[in-house]
């Protein structure tokens, strides 16, 4: 941190030393204009004062460096963590009355302030904090702000350093248990599972339909020859189970700003359907990641891609894009599901979507993966909007309301009889308790 100038400690008086100036002057005025000395030489007196205090003030030296450390660095939302402030005096000199202010994003909380008392030279004070996780996404902590005022409040001199360390506040992750409604994911094979196609020769080649985005050095012209559709290889791979995540990120899609209560002991419920979403695809992503599979993420906007190049997101990474998503501007699902055509290959999928309009739904019929365990959570707008969630920014009336039920439930219906299974996320269901009645062969008939 540098040091100022005397003219830039003078430019910061604080709001006592302004008015202390401002009656100087007063006085100075008064004196000169009745003649009275006496008046004039308290005038001198107080505007003297604010003088010696900034003198003061920007004498003072002070060298300091900060180091923080985070734990942990990546955070559940709803979940607090512990932050370690090292400020070490780098002067040869004892510091002086240091009033020190942590810079924190608001949604963290409160700013954390501390005063420390002449610091010997080259002591480092360990000064400690917490934030919470109240909402997701990547935070800075810092950098750190020093105060320097003199004795009577007259004059205030800040100075704040440049470094900084990151907080990433990802989806909580609920425990799912067994496989549920995808048995064949994961472990060593399955029913459900995907395998690979092995081929044997030229005339007996496994070949399908042409889609979109397939390379077209895999074209099999023979089979395209006979069939009069132009149809490509199914080349023999590796074989590992995997599955698809579908995430509906769009603003118009979702029922924002509620005050859901959501299940019994749950201290930091969902309180839109986008973060209920949000979360349900990192409890299922990393439930499947964790029993072996590969996951891929898709979203209105695309595909989550992992930097590392790999074909499927990590546990991390996973829980690292999700932290950064945001509600969407896109009208339509069509660039997500385009990709999801792409990997249709890629195991069953899960749909996690907001409300859905006629033509996603039939989008979302002609995208389906094919043969295989499909499934489609669809947000229940009844239950959210009575728990105080709204669409736009107003409230909305009884038949725009009753409009929306009717359009989800006929959406789930459409999807239920395209082959889709179907489950509705209600405000005050977890994602533990929607896992568990989609693994239960009795409960598996859509709405």
């Amino acid at each position: 941190m540098a040091r100022t100038r005397i003219g830039d400690a003078v430019s910061s008086l604080t709001l006592r030393g302004r008015c202390l100036v401002a009656a100087g002057v007063t006085l100075a005025l008064l004196g000169a204009l009745l003649g009275e000395r006496t008046l004039l030489q308290l005038a001198l007196f107080v505007l003297a004062l604010p003088v010696l205090s900034a003198v003061g003030v920007a004498r003072q030296r002070f060298r300091l460096a900060s180091r923080r450390s985070v734990t942990p660095g990546r955070v559940p939302r709803g979940d607090d963590a512990s932050v370690l402030l090292e400020v070490t005096n780098t002067d040869r000199r004892p510091g002086g009355l240091w009033l020190l202010a942590e810079q924190v994003p608001a949604e963290l909380g409160a700013r954390p302030q501390f005063v420390v008392e002449r610091l010997a030279a080259g002591v480092t004070a360990a000064l400690r904090y917490r934030v919470h996780g109240g909402r997701r996404g990547r935070f800075a902590l810092g950098p750190l702000r020093l105060r320097l005022v003199d004795p009577f409040g007259l004059v205030l001199r800040t100075a704040a350093g440049a470094d900084t360390a990151a907080l990433v506040v990802v989806p909580r992750v609920r425990p799912l248990s067994g496989a549920g409604p995808l048995a064949g994911v994961g472990g060593s094979g399955g029913e459900g599972a995907r395998r690979s196609i092995a081929v044997h020769g030229e005339d007996d080649v496994s070949t399908r339909e042409y889609r979109h985005g397939d390379d077209l050095r895999m074209v099999h012209w023979r089979a395209t020859a006979r069939t009069g559709e132009l149809m490509v290889r199914l080349e023999e791979r590796p074989w590992r189970a995997s599955a698809t995540l579908l995430l509906d990120c769009r603003s118009t899609g979702h029922l924002l700003g509620g005050t859901a209560a959501g299940p019994a002991g749950d201290t930091a419920p969902p309180t839109d359907t986008l973060e209920w979403l949000i979360e349900a695809a990192a409890s299922i992503g990393s439930h499947l990641i964790g029993r072996g599979a590969g996951l891929r993420v898709v979203t209105e906007a695309g595909e989550l891609r992992p930097a590392t190049g790999a074909r499927g997101l990590g546990a991390g990474e996973l829980l690292d894009s999700l932290a950064e998503l945001a509600p969407s501007r896109h009208s339509g699902l069509e660039p997500g599901l385009q990709e999801l055509r792409r990997g249709g290959d890629a195991g069953p999928v899960v749909a996690l979507l907001g409300l859905l309009g006629p033509d996603d739904v039939q989008a979302l019929a002609r995208a389906r993966s094919g043969p295989g365990t499909d499934l489609a959570v669809l947000v229940d707008p009844e239950s959210w909007l009575d728990a105080g969630a709204v669409r736009g920014r107003r409230p909305l009336a009884p038949a725009a309301r009753a409009q929306v039920v009717a359009q989800q439930q006929q959406a789930a219906d459409l999807l239920a009889a395209a082959g889709w299974r179907i489950a509705l996320a209600r405000a005050d269901a977890g994602v533990e308790q929607l896992w568990e009645t989609l693994g239960d062969p009795a409960a598996r008939v859509p709405a």
